[in-house]
């Protein structure tokens, strides 16, 4: 017989009734009714109810114990009567009594209770994480987070994928976020930088003739913390693959994850062929490159109803005359609903740092008019118009904002969110997918006005190669491609230029000269001249994954060991301070602000 248990605690039931067994676990939960005192003692796998009289000589060790002690106990399994039967546990027809017992760990005062999903301050969770991650949600979270991962290899395989494991410890790159440094001290004076993904790694996997790779990858961003971003350090599931198009990584993606979210979810998927929205209609219909299909409300562009002579709304007329844009939400039927109601989003919207949201509905008696506070400022011809843009009806209301393009983009966004949650048209039991393509090359930097790459700088533009117009860079397309699900983004992908001039070109529009491309990125450069194939690929984050699968608004929730706002382990107190001795090793010295 094993030493420690001869069951987990969810596997015994009725057929066990009558047996003698061994549990070990920790203490859950304690119940003294006087003769009788019940344990719940769980494990990783489950929680079964142990129960002991007075009249064991070890009663008053037992009713003692400090929860969440590690126990092993010896017993016998019972029948429960009917009227104490359990359902919601798979032990719940059974309970344990217990003819003996032994101390395996003990435990002191708990600084927070395990068996409660009551929350807890970031700091106490962060800290006491071992503790945290006992508590049966969270716990929960992270299980299902390894048979995600799990699942993904086994898919990936049958894909015909291989699995490779690329360098941690590699060079410093001009692109995307911060990188984290670490010293060599075999080369005074270098550094080696953390990965923010393995970007150039996957393409010269493909160089080196390699068809499909994938990989649960570790990726490092000095970045602040988001909700659905982790500080420091997050995993994606890379993959690359040579001799394909756009169409074949959303084939391989799309039949991953409707396999994924079936499996491990009891939700609906609104779209089994995900819908593919140009990244220019995502901004005007939806306000960002994010969208939640699962909320139905579109956004219009009503600027040219305000060039008109018949409206009177002369603060919008002013600003759209001054190169402002006015965006407009329509809500279907919403003549009954309360002045509340729309100055509640009016409110709102300020509290936002935008001047609030324009309101009216229409209204017919004789005549197509505008109930609203400046609904009279429109003529019955141009109320016309505004129906025919957004495909109005009588009873059904406008919000609208006017503002430079960025500003209002934000605000008509997060007002489509806030008001399609208030009006509860957003279905919480589907998950909505789309792709998110056709994203711009490059774009102007609004503080410099130079020319920079929107997105990835290893991407390839769309179009005949031969007849690009350079001359216009903002014009230029590339096959850049987003994955989103219910307004969060798992990935960005992208076919790859795999044709050195052409990277040259690219990169002197961002304002690199030759040189510095072939020192910056030595060694895709010098891969890509000897036979690469078209390639492309994406990295859905597994982090953002899990957390929809567990229904949860922050990453931290599905995260093993994640550090705090300010990017610190409270658990293993990181960063923390070195030895001047290591600092000697390195060649380092520090020079600490006042």
């Amino acid at each position: 017989m094993h030493k420690y248990r001869t069951h987990n605690c969810n596997e015994l039931n009725l057929k066990n009734n009558n047996e003698k067994i061994i549990l070990s676990g920790w203490v859950n939960k304690k119940r003294d009714h006087g003769n009788l005192l019940f344990i719940d003692l769980r494990d990783n796998y489950g929680l079964t109810q142990c129960v002991v009289d007075k009249n064991k000589n070890f009663f008053s060790k037992l009713e003692k114990l400090q929860l969440e002690t590690v126990i092993k106990i010896e017993g016998k399994v019972v029948e429960r009567s009917k009227d104490t039967i359990n359902s919601e546990l798979k032990t719940g027809q059974i309970e344990v009594k217990i003819e003996s017992f032994e101390i395996l760990g003990e435990c002191k005062e708990l600084p927070m209770p395990i068996f409660t999903d009551q929350e807890y301050s970031e700091e106490l969770r962060l800290k006491y994480r071992f503790l945290d991650l006992r508590r049966k949600k969270i716990h929960e979270n992270i299980i299902l987070r390894s048979k995600v991962i799990e699942f993904i290899r086994t898919e990936m395989t049958k894909y015909g994928f291989l699995e490779f494991q690329t360098p941690i410890l590699t060079s410093s790159s001009p692109e995307g976020a911060r990188d984290f440094l670490v010293p060599s001290r075999l080369n005074p004076g270098k550094f080696y930088a953390l990965p923010q993904a393995p970007q150039q790694f996957k393409q010269l996997i493909m160089v080196a003739g390699f068809d499909k790779y994938f990989q649960i990858a570790p990726c490092f961003r000095d970045e602040d913390a988001r909700a659905d971003r982790s500080p420091g350090e997050f995993y994606q599931l890379d993959l690359e693959m040579s001799f394909i198009e756009q169409e074949d990584v959303f084939e391989v993606v799309e039949k991953l994850f409707v396999n994924i979210f079936k499996k491990f979810s009891n939700k609906k998927l609104k779209y089994e062929k995900f819908p593919q929205i140009k990244y220019e209609d995502a901004m005007l219909y939806y306000g960002t490159d994010k969208p939640d299909l699962r909320n139905p409300l579109i956004i219009s562009d009503l600027t040219n109803v305000f060039k008109r002579d018949d409206v009177k709304f002369e603060i919008f007329k002013k600003l759209v005359n001054s190169g402002s844009l006015v965006r407009a939400i329509l809500t279907k039927n919403t003549k009954d609903k309360p002045r509340s109601f729309f100055d509640g989003i009016d409110k709102w919207a300020k509290e936002q740092g935008a001047s609030g949201l324009a309101y009216f509905t229409f209204e017919k008696n004789n005549n197509i008019s505008a109930k609203g506070p400046v609904g009279k400022l429109f003529s019955e011809e141009s109320l016309k118009e505004i129906m025919k843009i957004t495909k109005a009806e009588i009873g059904d209301s406008i919000f609208f904002s006017c503002g430079k393009i960025n500003d209002l983009e934000n605000i008509i966004s997060l007002a489509r969110d806030k008001i399609g949650k208030e009006l509860g048209i957003i279905n919480e039991d589907e998950f909505a997918f789309c792709w998110i393509v056709d994203y711009p090359m490059f774009e102007e930097d609004k503080s410099t006005k130079k020319i920079k790459f929107s997105h990835n700088p290893f991407s390839m533009p769309q179009g005949d190669i031969n007849k690009i117009d350079y001359n216009n860079p903002l014009n230029i397309k590339a096959y850049q491609y987003d994955i989103v699900c219910n307004g969060v983004e798992l990935s960005s992908g992208a076919i790859r230029n795999h044709i050195p001039e052409l990277m040259y070109k690219l990169f002197s529009i961002a304002g690199y000269e030759k040189n510095e491309v072939d020192q910056k990125f030595s060694g895709m450069i010098n891969a890509l001249s000897y036979g690469a194939p078209p390639h492309g690929g994406i990295a859905p984050g597994i982090d953002r994954i899990v957390m929809l699968l567990a229904n949860e608004k922050n990453i931290r929730e599905v995260t093993m060991f994640p550090m705090n706002q300010n990017a610190e382990d409270l658990m293993m107190n990181a960063p923390s301070e070195v030895s001047p001795n290591q600092l000697k090793e390195l060649n380092l010295a520090l020079n600490k602000k006042k």
